[in-house]
């Protein structure tokens, strides 16, 4: 069946002989070992999609190997006006996977250049191609006896190009406020290559050093942004501490997370906690342990709290569970430590624990979450998607930004909350705490992909919520592929003028329209729907 009408989509009108003239003329030019037709048997679609499903369809992959290849591929996409997509590994699950926004365009996948292009251990950075994975980036650094660490999320198989472009989170200190990218090689439209920053200047060594440019600095534009290819990524790398001390604090009450979101503000504000701590409740870490079934026999309707507390303690946490971890020199870790444990302390019925470890120690930490906070990649989580529908399960995340203050979180945590349950959805919240001031709060909504009207009522409901949250003040930090536009819609301010100077850039940059049309809600001229 096609995607369920009611479902936002775009439709753009692309000649398939035209593409398909497109993907020869690329495949003579960089080989034919580098580009296929079609998904690649699924590969390059929404994974969390039922299969029937025909939304966000490549029309074919090409596989570049370098920045002249990228060059090659745009100026053959621009000569037959083609839309191309972007992207890392393609392990954006959760916000559409691989799949392009736009149906029957060519994807360009990052998969083959992944290479870690040069470690400098004293300035503290990498020159990184944008397919690296996390896993690629820690294995060039532990290879390289560097001792430096690189900041991570939870699950290892993406790459740092294609998470950082669409704002993604780590967890390390260098990972707050998206501190860990420094200096971009990117392709431009007409096939041109820029550099950003000092890189503009030929020679000059502080690319990767220096976040400014001499005039408007333009880095950010290409993060959520569709105004050029990254085809190279400066890294700045954490040197390692002489320990990480891992702290886990769990709470009993849903509204003991008002002093707990306000304790922990004031700790980031005097930089007594640094990185990027996540309060995450019971549900969420039910769900990296194993299928709802194991939690709760009922299939139908949503746990409720009596159950979800004699699901925390079986597991041994709160009904909410703050991660964080303290770097440096043991004596000040010490330090930190026991102001931690005095201010969280005075929440009832906390419990704290807290282990303190060297870097030898790291890789074989038994907590998934402590390897992460110590800057080792992993795969112990990627089993939370089959929380409904098991190796069938899907989930899409919805992720409003919110001010770091106790009573606004709470609010925020039982309003959503609501809206899950009177949905017949179980509340799963990952509190992300992104700066000293604001956080993104995950909410993941589930499903099995071989239910069709399962899946289709989860999309429902991830409509309300985007529109809804909207209403009252409450916009994404990023998007899934099919909410883009409904995402962008929220932010309304003085007519839209946000989205209005985006497009005005777009349209002088990208005339043709070619690159990542639609990338959060921002179309060229030649695809907008009348407004």
């Amino acid at each position: 069946m096609p995607t369920p009408a009611h479902i936002p989509a775009r439709s753009v009108d692309i000649d398939p002989t035209v593409v398909a003239t497109a993907l020869a003329a690329i495949a003579e030019s960089i080989g034919a070992d580098r580009v296929v037709t079609g998904d690649d048997g699924g590969e390059y679609r929404d994974p969390f999609q039922p299969p029937t499903w025909d939304a966000f369809a490549t029309a074919g992959v090409v596989w570049p190997g370098s920045a002249e290849h990228v060059q090659v591929i745009v100026r053959i996409a621009a000569q037959h006006g083609v839309p191309v997509w972007a992207q890392g590994q393609g392990r954006n699950n959760g916000y559409g996977g691989a799949a392009p926004r736009v149906s029957g365009g060519i994807t360009i996948n990052f998969r083959r250049m992944n290479r870690v292009l040069s470690i400098d251990e004293e300035l503290g950075y990498a020159l990184i191609e944008p397919g690296a994975s996390f896993q690629d980036i820690y294995d060039a650094i532990e290879a390289a006896g560097a001792d430096l660490m690189v900041s991570v999320p939870d699950l290892g198989w993406g790459s740092m190009g294609g998470n950082q472009q669409d704002n993604g989170l780590t967890y390390l200190p260098y990972g707050k406020d998206w501190r860990n990218i420094c200096g971009l090689e990117v392709v431009t439209a007409d096939g041109g290559l820029l550099r950003t920053g000092m890189g503009a200047m030929d020679g000059n060594e502080s690319w990767n050093l220096y976040r400014r440019s001499l005039g408007p600095t333009i880095e950010p534009l290409f993060f959520q942004g569709n105004f050029g290819v990254v085809t190279k990524l400066g890294l700045w790398l954490m040197p390692k501490p002489e320990v990480i001390t891992h702290v886990h604090v769990d709470v009993q009450r849903d509204e003991d997370l008002i002093p707990l979101v306000d304790i922990l503000r004031r700790l980031r504000l005097d930089g007594t906690i640094d990185g990027v701590p996540c309060i995450l409740n019971t549900l969420l870490i039910a769900s990296t342990i194993a299928p709802r079934a194991h939690w709760y026999a009922p299939q139908e309707g949503v746990i409720p709290d009596e159950a979800i507390d004699e699901i925390a303690a079986s597991i041994g946490i709160g009904r909410w569970h703050l991660r964080f971890a303290l770097y440096g020199d043991r004596a000040v870790n010490e330090h930190n430590l026991q102001k931690s444990l005095a201010a969280f302390g005075e929440i009832a019925d906390a419990v704290i624990r807290h282990t303190t470890s060297g870097p030898d120690e790291w890789a074989s930490l038994p907590d998934p979450s402590d390897r992460v906070y110590a800057g080792v990649p992993n795969l112990d989580w990627a089993g939370m998607a089959g929380w409904r529908g098991g190796t069938h399960g899907g989930h899409m995340s919805f992720t409003p930004v919110a001010p770091l203050t106790g009573r606004r979180v709470y609010e925020l945590q039982m309003w959503l909350k609501s809206q899950f349950e009177r949905n017949g959805l179980d509340h799963t919240a990952d509190l992300i705490v992104v700066n000293e001031r604001s956080l993104c709060s995950v909410a993941g909504i589930t499903f099995d992909i071989d239910d069709e009207q399962a899946t289709t009522d989860a999309y429902r409901v991830m409509q309300e919520l985007v529109r809804d949250a909207g209403r009252i003040g409450y916009g994404e930090y990023r998007a899934h592929l099919q909410f883009m536009d409904l995402a962008q819609e929220q932010f309304g301010f003085s007519d839209h003028a946000y989205r209005r100077f985006v497009e005005k850039i777009k349209d002088a940059v990208d005339p043709q329209g070619i690159l990542n049309p639609g990338r959060h809600g921002i179309w060229p001229a030649n695809m907008r729907s009348p407004r």
